[in-house]
């Protein structure tokens, strides 16, 4: 009796350990050279690169970044973001990665430009690709972070939707984001396949996190790539002036008739735009 109470207790203590130890972050290394590190959007996989690492990896090496409870990735503990991004910058810290670039689009741009405010930051040009410092702030009135709780009314409202209520959210968000009827189905999908408290509880981390008052700290070459679809540039032109105002230098760029999937709506001239940065910033 005593042998099983032992080994119930060290099946117990091992299944606590894998619980605890899920990782973060998954990471994809190709190619050679200098490294990027390229992280994703909200849902998205870090496939989501792979046309542009196809044409990097010849002369940099690509770290490519999949986010916790997306992509069939196994959920962590929350809070989600938090852990996610100190996991990125032990992963940067713990592999050595020197004159760093960092790629985000949208909420991974917000984490490039956590990761570039950072003491002692490894990370030496940050590409912002259809990402704000504080996203919360564009879309909450009377934006206040400590406002925003896991136990809420609309959080507990997307937790209970079933499968096809879910779905029919997921369509009509993708439609917003790509000009492009394909791209659409496939950030739907990313949605839909997304862990559901991940995509709940951490979009709720995403929105709380506000690095306004930090971007003074970056001193490194910042390049922000912003779509005009579907407000018109003179709205993104104003928006990213105003979140972007304590950041000393940055360089604007705008993405014509894109929405903010620019990957997928423009990936010719994304790809172009990416190799341009690069060999300016080399």
């Amino acid at each position: 009796m005593k042998k099983i109470a032992f080994l119930i207790v060290i099946t117990f203590v091992s299944f606590q350990v894998d619980a605890n130890t899920t990782e973060a972050i998954h990471v994809e290394v190709k190619g050679s050279g200098e490294p990027i590190l390229l992280i994703p959007g909200f849902t998205v996989p870090g496939s989501i690169w792979n046309p542009l690492v196809e044409n990097l990896k010849n002369r940099y090496e690509c770290h490519i970044i999949t986010l916790a409870g997306f992509d069939n990735k196994a959920p962590i503990e929350f809070p989600w973001l938090p852990k996610v991004n100190q996991s990125i910058e032990d992963y940067i810290n713990n592999n050595n990665l020197e004159h760093l670039t960092v790629i985000g689009h949208s909420l991974g741009g917000t984490i490039a430009t956590w990761l570039a405010s950072r003491d002692n930051t490894k990370v030496s040009k940050i590409i912002v690709v259809d990402g704000l410092p504080a996203a919360g702030a564009l879309m909450i009135p009377n934006f206040n972070p400590d406002n925003l709780v896991y136990n809420s009314p609309y959080n507990n409202q997307q937790l209970a939707m079933d499968k096809s209520e879910f779905e029919h959210m997921a369509t009509t968000m993708s439609k917003n984001m790509s000009t492009n009827e394909q791209a659409q189905e496939k950030i739907k999908q990313w949605i839909v396949k997304a862990d559901r408290k991940t995509y709940v509880y951490g979009y709720t981390d995403y929105l709380k996190l506000d690095m306004r008052d930090d971007l003074n700290k970056i001193t490194i070459p910042v390049t922000i790539i912003a779509a005009t679809n579907p407000y018109g540039k003179a709205m993104v032109t104003q928006t990213y002036k105003s979140q972007y105002s304590n950041l000393k230098e940055y360089n604007l760029i705008f993405a014509e008739d894109a929405a903010h999937f620019i990957m997928l709506d423009k990936p010719k001239w994304f790809i172009e735009q990416i190799n341009e940065i690069l060999s300016l910033q080399e």
